[in-house]
């Protein structure tokens, strides 16, 4: 299978060590778990299955020794969303092992302004996630292997800036 004829779904079957996510967004509502959104609005107890497939995806390439983590940009007050997102979807991701960082841009500047949310699998393939403004998922990217020292540049810095997520959410958490 040739580089331009890979999907992002390919490269979760393929990677070998680690998956790395940046997320630059606010609201990703319109992309998945919208009734558990709803629900979260509602006042309701997240639902114990909730996230389940996810989890259960994560747990087959943890246990197996990969990594799977992500930094998420964003700037304080939370949205709705990112409370649903990062109260329940993150602390339920961590139980199949994946990391989170949290890079804050409140009353600062963004180190990472204008780069795209992005997948990065063992230093070597990205996928860039496309979204339109009211966060539903259009579709990803697979680019060439020329652009990968430009991803892991971004990789980088994020990680840089970033705390880890239970210690902003010990700070910052609602």
């Amino acid at each position: 299978m040739t580089t331009s004829s890979r999907t992002l779904s390919d490269l979760f079957d393929v990677f070998e060590r680690e998956a790395f996510r940046l997320e630059t967004l606010d609201d990703y509502s319109k992309s998945g778990n919208v009734d558990a959104y709803h629900a979260f609005l509602a006042g309701e107890s997240r639902p114990d299955r909730y996230n389940a497939d996810w989890v259960e995806e994560l747990r087959s390439h943890t246990e197996k020794g990969n990594r799977i983590y992500r930094v998420h940009i964003l700037s304080r007050p939370l949205t709705d969303y990112l409370r649903f997102e990062l109260g329940w979807g993150y602390q339920r991701n961590m139980t199949g092992g994946e990391e989170f960082f949290i890079l804050d841009v409140t009353g600062k500047p963004n180190p990472l302004e204008r780069v795209p949310d992005f997948w990065f699998f063992d230093s070597g393939s990205v996928a860039v996630m496309d979204y339109d403004g009211t966060g539903k998922y259009l579709g990803s990217e697979v680019l060439p292997p020329e652009r990968t020292a430009e991803f892991k540049r971004y990789r980088d810095a994020a990680l840089a800036h970033a705390e880890p997520f239970t210690e902003w959410w010990h700070k910052y958490g609602t």
